[in-house]
């Protein structure tokens, strides 16, 4: 029978890791690679029978889950966060189709955001690919947001998995501003971007409009609607702190260049708002007026 490691990258996650430990009791080895914690994670991960590798904390987090990799035994690898969890089906459809002739396996995941289910926007289905055989795959270590890659094919799970995402708001906000902005500023210097002040109100609003109306955001309610903002702001910081790296550079703007920016959003806006009754209504000629307005709003 091919036999699974689990490998954890985790720092600090002593109230989540215990929830996520207890739902590996069918892996064949747990390997939790802790990075610098000073709490008790490394004490908790001892206690499920983990074997715990010491490492020093790196911003770019898929660093340390290659470590992990090169530590595991096992024929395949499951590579997990200290807030996710497996449930008994999915465990079971893993050891089911490890024997099977494909590297890798990709992995739904259900996020639960602020004590809700999120069922549209970034949130879902958000296939990971999580699975793999030992030896045949990695992160490519260039954003904290990447894929692993695996050499070979790869296939589908049907069951997912669960992830204790956001808690509180102050949660977001935090790992927001300490470990993903940075992450996303690091990568758009390394790609030579330079400031243009429309992305000010760009890029918040393209990622809102993407979140909340392109991907269905919209339809999980007032959480969808928190959410999305949350997503813009946080697109908000990373062109802020791009602006930080080029020393704050001043620029004179005129309100009605401003104002020419903001219609330009404003009709962008409106367009998806027309998209998204189109697809909300079951009334032909609300659908065929909407199409009508939708056509002019841009």
């Amino acid at each position: 029978m091919e036999t699974i490691s689990v490998v954890l990258s985790v720092r600090n996650e002593e109230l989540k890791i215990e929830r996520t430990l207890s739902s590996l009791r069918w892996a064949d080895e747990i390997i939790v690679v802790d990075n610098g914690s000073m709490d008790k994670t490394a004490d908790i991960a001892r206690q499920y029978g983990a074997k715990v590798i010491r490492s020093n904390n790196n911003l770019m987090l898929n660093v340390n889950k290659n470590l992990g990799f090169t530590m595991a035994k096992s024929d395949w690898i499951l590579s997990l966060d200290g807030d996710e969890v497996i449930p008994p089906e999915l465990a079971k459809e893993m050891r089911e189709v490890v024997s099977q002739n494909v590297n890798g396996y990709w992995i739904s995941r259900k996020n639960i955001l602020f004590g809700k289910w999120i069922q549209h926007g970034l949130w879902w289905p958000d296939k990971q690919l999580r699975l793999f055989k030992r030896g045949m795959g990695k992160f490519p270590c260039k954003h904290v947001h990447e894929y692993l890659v695996v050499d070979g094919p790869t296939a589908e799970l049907t069951v997912p998995m669960v992830h204790y995402n956001y808690e509180t708001v102050s949660q977001f906000i935090r790992k927001m501003d300490e470990i993903y902005t940075e992450n996303e500023v690091i990568s758009h210097v390394a790609a030579g971007y330079r400031v243009v002040w429309q992305d000010a109100i760009r890029f918040p609003m393209s990622d809102f409009v993407k979140t909340y109306f392109a991907q269905g955001g919209y339809k999980d309610g007032l959480h969808g609607l928190i959410l999305s903002m949350l997503q813009a702001f946080y697109s908000f910081i990373v062109f802020a702190k791009l602006w930080e790296q080029e020393k704050f550079i001043e620029r004179e703007l005129a309100v009605e260049i401003v104002e020419e920016e903001l219609v330009r959003a404003r009709a962008e806006l409106r367009y998806w708002i027309f998209s998204a009754k189109i697809n909300e209504t079951h009334n032909a000629i609300k659908k065929i007026w909407y199409r009508v307005l939708r056509k002019y709003a841009r």
